[in-house]
C-alpha cells in the first residue's frame, strides 16, 4: 500500500498546480453552456471571412498585449461604432440647424428687413 503525501490546502499550492492537476481527480463536463456564456455577456457569435495574413496581424498585436485576437477584433469594432456613432451625431445635428435657420430665413422672407430689437 502506497502512502500518499499530504498538501497543504493554499493558494499556492493550487497556483503552482500541486493542487487539482492530478489526473485522477479529473473529470469531463459534457455541458454545453456556450449560448449562456454568450446571452449572459451579450455576445452574438458570427462568422466572418478575413484576409489569412490580416488574421496573423491581428493575432500578433492580441499576443503582444496580452490578450485573444477575437477580443481585439471586438474592442477595434467598438471603437471604430463609437466613432462613427460620434461623427453621425454630429453630422445630423449640423444638419437639422441649417435646416433650422433655413426655415427662420424662410419665414422672414427674402425682402423684410432683419427685426430689430426695441429700446426699453
Amino acid at each position: 500500500m502506497s502512502k500518499q503525501i499530504k498538501i497543504p490546502d493554499t493558494e499556492e499550492a493550487w497556483e503552482s498546480g500541486d493542487l487539482g492537476r492530478d489526473e485522477a481527480h479529473v473529470q469531463r463536463y459534457e455541458g454545453n453552456d456556450e449560448r449562456q456564456i454568450n446571452e449572459s455577456l451579450g455576445l452574438q457569435p458570427i462568422s466572418i471571412r478575413l484576409e489569412k495574413e490580416l488574421l496573423n496581424d491581428l493575432k500578433f498585436i492580441a499576443q503582444y498585449h496580452g490578450m485573444g485576437y477575437q477580443p481585439l477584433i471586438r474592442q477595434q469594432l467598438k471603437r471604430f461604432v463609437n466613432a462613427e456613432m460620434k461623427q453621425i451625431a454630429m453630422a445630423l445635428a449640423s444638419e437639422a440647424k441649417k435646416n433650422r435657420e433655413a426655415k427662420k430665413t424662410a419665414k422672414a422672407g427674402p425682402d423684410d428687413p432683419p427685426k430689430q430689437k426695441k429700446a426699453a
